[in-house]
């Protein structure tokens, strides 16, 4: 019979003893006399700890004084894998691991209960020292942290562990070696201009609808024609899935003439399709191919073609990571085109510089601030950084719709 690691340890009577007894992630803890209230009380807390720490099926864990770093960094990278989850997907993991690594590398032998602030502070340190910018070091500090009050949270450290981590002050600009990182900013025209021409089809118009739009990379990549209110003289698009969702914030797209004209063929396809997808890039790349192919195939090419099986096939929805590498991609294409015509310039300095779709909602933002104002760049984007913006983003939307059938 299938052993039920969920089912709910039952109270039972311990025969040699008399005791009343319950056994717990393999634990048997003995509750009293059995009948008794006071086992009853006893085992109604335990079963109690035990729902609200998640069902857990192995051991214990050990005492404060037992426990380690690397103990500790195993059990709370358990937890952030299924805590940091949005539509099935991981979120914010990737910064995590690297924090816990710096954590596991230097104390990981070193109790739990023991480490304090000064050692936060040599790990802050060595971030440094590995050309983290102050920013990206103040981020992982945070990460570990947090890993502390989790901890607490599920008694495995003493909660002065993670009162004395909270004392270490962040990196200040100026006040520390660590470098500053490049301001995130708009990308020129001319930028993009050069760079269109060797993307996709598809990662082209989805780079025109995002510049005219405002709209982040991830929500021009899950973009289906059953989130596309088309009633109206401008559309409007409701992601299903959004960067403040958690907060309870509705995210309205708007969507004016000029990108309507690009997105119009991709709302012919099923309601719930994703409109921009990679096996259709895959596939148009493949029939491009055979088309400029001067001899035939022969039986052995088609046959090898027929068991070739790729190890990452391509997908039906771009991430915001494909999205970007496929920039990337094209960007230096278009570098390296643009090095043919000019060859005075050292190797190490591009003519077209590598750039992420984010820069396109800077570009945005730009551009409709400086035309219409700061109110109305923020109604239009998205942001919520006050409340008295959420008080008047319904007169505001309608502010925008009339803007975005001018611009967009």
């Amino acid at each position: 019979m299938p052993r039920l690691v969920n089912a709910t340890p039952k109270y039972r009577r311990h025969k040699p003893s008399g005791q009343a007894i319950v056994c717990i992630a393999g634990q048997p803890i003995y509750l009293g006399p059995h009948g008794s209230k006071e086992s009853r009380r006893e085992y109604d807390r335990l079963i109690g700890e035990w729902l609200a720490a998640g069902r857990p099926n192995a051991p214990a864990p050990k005492s404060d004084a037992e426990l380690t770093v690397t103990e500790l960094v195993a059990a709370y990278w358990r937890f952030a894998k299924s805590y940091y989850v949005k539509d099935g997907r991981p979120t914010g993991t990737a910064g995590i691991r690297v924090a816990l690594r710096f954590l596991k590398r230097y104390y990981g032998h070193t109790a739990a209960a023991a480490f304090g602030p000064l050692g936060l502070k040599a790990l802050q340190e060595r971030m440094v020292q590995a050309d983290q910018s102050r920013r990206y070091a103040n981020d992982n500090v945070d990460h570990i942290r947090r890993c502390f009050k989790w901890a607490v949270a599920q008694e495995l450290v003493p909660p002065a562990v993670f009162q004395g981590l909270a004392t270490l002050p962040g990196l200040r600009k100026g006040r520390t070696a660590a470098r500053e990182p490049e301001p995130v900013g708009p990308v020129t025209e001319a930028v993009v201009e050069a760079t269109v021409p060797f993307l996709p089809a598809i990662v082209a118009d989805m780079v025109r609808l995002q510049r005219l739009t405002g709209a982040r990379p991830a929500e021009v990549c899950i973009l289906r024609p059953c989130d596309v209110d088309r009633s109206a003289e401008v559309w409007t698009y409701r992601p299903a899935s959004h960067k403040t969702q958690h907060h309870g914030r509705e995210r309205v797209i708007l969507i004016g003439p000029k990108a309507q004209a690009i997105l119009l063929p991709y709302m012919l396809r099923d309601a719930e399709t994703y409109c921009f997808a990679p096996n259709e890039t895959e596939a148009r790349r493949n029939a491009a191919r055979r088309e400029a192919r001067q001899s035939p195939m022969t039986p052995s090419q088609a046959s090898r073609r027929k068991k070739r099986k790729p190890a990452r096939p391509a997908g039906n929805q771009y991430s915001a990571a494909s999205y970007r590498r496929a920039i990337h991609r094209a960007a230096d294409k278009a570098d390296a085109k643009a090095r043919t015509q000019d060859t005075t310039l050292p190797a190490e300095q591009r003519i077209v510089p590598r750039w992420s779709p984010n820069r396109l909602r800077h570009s945005a933002a730009t551009e409709l601030r400086s035309k219409y104002g700061l109110e109305a760049a923020q109604v239009i984007l998205g942001h919520s950084q006050a409340d008295v913006t959420q008080i008047y983003a319904e007169r505001d939307l309608a502010k925008a719709a009339t803007i975005m059938r001018e611009v967009g």
